[in-house]
């Protein structure tokens, strides 16, 4: 099975269970893993893949600036997709990889997408040392605190270096975070304190930049309801060293289920259950036809976060095979500072 055939098969398996959540999230998860509550991680290996369970990635945002203070934005994502829940080496392997990178300019979005078939050495993730790969893309260290970062399309590519300055934080209940009413999770941890630098390369240039990543890891097999059609997801840096990942799974107009993790500068976190966390749409913009949120004040009145999140490039779309919109943000009210949002099923 050559690589074109592994990346069709993903797409059909994709769009066919759209009405199932969001991208067929909320597929049932017959043959599958489902996480379940005081999962014990181990490290390093829970850095590595989880065959057993369905769905699964490595997803790292950045947010950056050049000499002069001009922001910009990255985004380097594996996923790994399963049909059966084994891995195998050869062809026969049902697991197959999925990867996007992005730079985001005030004036620029610049994407691309890449698809592998697993057992065949084309993509993987190791343990030790640590390496997440799809062909010459990678991010890789000898530890997960220190590591580097490749990517690239036909319009840009990035060279970077990353270093942790905190620990790993962990979501929900230590780790298993419930992502609807119907109780549908996911083990979900970040390393949101890297510090990263290095060089973009897009049509402008070589452009030397240095700011801060947020690195997530999650997996699950079935982390949707099947009612469940997309979900705005924020990861926000504040100035005095605080952070916020909030987010929130719509059902139809309804925001839906929502859930924030409020970090310490020491990694301290405290979870916030559904409803404590808010997202309010406050401007629109057309995005390739498409009406979408780029302006949202974002409440979370237990910490007095009041703030306004705007985007950087309102033009931030992802048009890759399952297409969503994933950007930088500048954060500005009762706290400043950056961060990226996700949006999924505007459409």
């Amino acid at each position: 099975m050559n690589v074109k055939l592994a990346a069709a098969g993903f797409v059909l398996w994709s769009t066919s269970a759209w009405a199932q959540g969001f991208a067929g999230l909320g597929q049932t998860s017959e043959g599958f893993s489902d996480p379940t509550p005081g999962y014990s991680f181990v490290f390093p290996d829970d850095h590595a893949a989880h065959p057993e369970y369905r769905i699964e990635w490595w997803y790292l945002t950045a947010n950056l600036a050049d000499e002069h203070g001009t922001p910009y934005g990255l985004q380097w994502t594996l996923f790994r997709s399963a049909l059966a829940p084994r891995a195998t080496d050869g062809w026969d392997s049902p697991q197959i990889w999925m990867a996007h990178a992005a730079v985001t300019t005030p004036d620029g979005h610049y994407v691309t997408e890449r698809f592998a078939r697993d057992g065949v050495g084309q993509a993987g993730v190791t343990a030790t040392p640590f390496e997440a790969w799809i062909d010459e893309w990678h991010l890789r260290g000898s530890s997960f605190d220190t590591m580097e970062m490749r990517a690239g399309g036909p319009e840009f590519s990035f060279d970077m270096s990353l270093v942790a300055s905190g620990p790993l934080v962990f979501h929900g209940d230590e780790g298993f975070s419930v992502k609807s009413g119907e109780g549908q999770a996911s083990y979900y941890y970040s390393q949101p304190f890297f510090d990263i630098s290095g060089t973009l390369e897009t049509p402008e240039g070589r452009i030397a930049v240095t700011g801060n990543a947020w690195l997530d890891r999650e997996w699950s097999s079935a982390p949707l309801s099947e009612n469940q059609t997309g979900w705005d997801w924020f990861s926000l840096s504040f100035e005095d060293g605080t952070k916020l990942m909030g987010f929130q799974v719509r059902e139809g107009a309804d925001a839906g289920y929502t859930y924030a993790s409020w970090i310490e500068p020491d990694g301290a976190l405290t979870p916030y259950a559904n409803g404590a966390f808010r997202a309010e749409p406050l401007r629109t913009s057309d995005v390739g036809g498409r009406d979408v949120p780029t302006e949202w004040r974002v409440v979370l009145t237990e910490q007095g976060i009041d703030v306004t999140v705007t985007a950087l490039n309102n033009d931030a779309w992802m048009d890759v095979s399952v297409p969503y919109w994933e950007g930088p943000v500048r954060v500005s009210g009762s706290h400043d500072g950056v961060g990226y949002l996700e949006m999924t099923g505007y459409e």
